[in-house]
């Protein structure tokens, strides 16, 4: 790999990369990708695995392999490597596999002597980085890439460039977020109470089931929500909205939300926002209210990743309810609140439903993402918590699950994320909204107000 002394640039990849994303091989178009020999190991380490990392895992073994039957010998070899564009007819680079014991020491410079002490090469970290600094130190324009911290700090202390993988990530990703707001003249305002809208082109700059919170600039008092219908009309929200499942919406935010979670044409629905501002508790009541009283929808479904936010307490005995309830005790927490009593909380034995009840005649369902994955589901209401925890495409895979005639809600705090390779804008939740925003069957809100204790809003806002 002699210096090119042009444009092309060589990327080296660090295994998570691959992990995250088993198509980062081909996302770097005309220049060279090298994966180095340690990387191969981790990934064998990996392709067992039943979840997402072992389908990555084994996916990317299945692409070098096909290249490797497709160009023998070329894999290491330092002026052929493996054309990438058998694989993706947009990718123009080529693909090496580089092992740190074959990595000349004459190419090491003083700058690379921190491996004899600090950096000892029976670490894999460490044995990439050497590929990557033998790459540089050939004259290559090396860029390293890593979802691990850590490790891009070491790489940069080393002299190398140091990027994450950015495919995926959002830009700006708090900036959309579901609704606008405007002061305008109460003339608008009172044509909007007469007419119950308005006419789409007053606002062109909205999207499809975006919000317009319109607010008097002379009189505090006179306001009005609306939001654009598909057809380009902004229908007004009612003024006052009835309780949905015993549950009254308690801001205007909340107000939107549930415009969006009771349209049965908006078949999907992203709700963002701290703890405390009524995600999961508005899309059950909802998912309550269109299931148990219209018949709408047959049976809910409830899922949320399986990952603690602290140590893990190990493998669970029992079926796979008993497994799931630890999981899913926030769930059964917001159920029973809701199934207490219809004109004031009572205790839940008085409720003519229960959350056992619902479960043995099959109105709720608690599942596993892990299952989810080949299923079709249709006429459910589908409620997946948590969501941030979620790559981009496992809620993709989650998404293509909804059958005919279901609804699916996607809740999450992209503040609060537990998996260590994804972020505020690189997660499922986030990349959801930005590529789906404007879409006529796609409704978001962010929600901004904790409602569930005075504690609770204290705490979200202060610590």
């Amino acid at each position: 790999m002699n210096d090119t002394g042009g444009k092309v640039k060589t990327f080296v990849l660090d295994t998570n990369v691959l992990l995250h994303s088993s198509a980062s091989v081909e996302c770097f178009k005309d220049n060279d990708v090298v994966i180095p020999m340690a990387v191969i190991e981790e990934l064998d380490k990996f392709k067992k695995n039943s979840d997402e990392l072992g389908r990555n895992a084994r996916r990317v073994i299945r692409y070098l392999d096909r290249l490797r039957e497709e160009f023998p010998g070329c894999a290491g070899d330092p002026e052929k490597g493996l054309p990438l564009y058998s694989i993706s007819k947009e990718t123009s680079g080529r693909l090496f596999v580089i092992s740190a014991g074959a990595v000349d020491e004459q190419t090491v410079n003083e700058a690379d002597k921190a491996f004899d002490n600090d950096l000892l090469l029976d670490s894999p970290d460490n044995r990439i980085l050497r590929v990557a600094c033998y790459l540089r130190n050939l004259g290559r324009k090396v860029v390293f890439i890593s979802k691990d911290i850590n490790l891009r700090l070491k790489a940069d202390a080393l002299g190398l460039t140091v990027m994450d993988f950015e495919r995926q990530k959002v830009k700006n990703f708090d900036r959309y977020t579901g609704f606008q707001e405007s002061s305008v003249d109460s003339v608008l305002i009172d044509e909007a109470y007469s007419k119950k809208e308005l006419a789409g082109e007053k606002f062109p700059e909205m999207l499809d089931n975006e919000f317009i919170c319109l607010a008097s600039g002379t009189d505090e008092k006179k306001s009005v929500i609306l939001r654009k219908r598909s057809g380009g009309v902004l229908a007004m929200l009612p003024h006052r909205v009835e309780k949905v499942w015993n549950l009254a919406p308690r801001n205007k935010e909340q107000r939107m939300a549930l415009d969006l979670l009771l349209d049965p044409e908006v078949k999907l629905v992203t709700l963002l926002g701290g703890a405390g501002t009524g995600k999961t508790l508005l899309a059950l009541a909802a998912a309550l209210h269109q299931t148990l009283h219209e018949n709408i929808y047959e049976k809910i479904l409830v899922s949320r990743p399986i990952i603690p936010l602290g140590n893990d307490i190990g493998f669970l005995p029992g079926s796979k309810e008993s497994k799931l309830a630890s999981w899913m005790q926030p769930i059964f927490d917001n159920l029973e609140f809701l199934l207490g009593g219809e004109e004031e909380r009572k205790p839940k034995s008085s409720s003519r439903y229960s959350v056992e009840g619902l479960m043995n005649s099959h109105k709720l369902d608690l599942e596993a993402l892990t299952y989810i994955r080949g299923r079709s589901i249709p006429r459910q209401f589908i409620i997946i918590d948590e969501a941030q925890n979620l790559t981009p495409h496992e809620v993709k895979t989650i998404i293509s699950r909804c059958g005919s005639d279901s609804k699916m809600v996607l809740t999450g705090d992209p503040a609060q994320i537990d998996n260590p390779y994804l972020d505020a804008s690189g997660n499922g939740l986030s990349y959801t909204v930005d590529r789906l925003k404007g879409e006529c069957v796609f409704g978001h809100v962010t929600l901004r107000k904790s409602e569930r204790s005075e504690l609770a809003a204290l705490a979200s806002k202060k610590l």
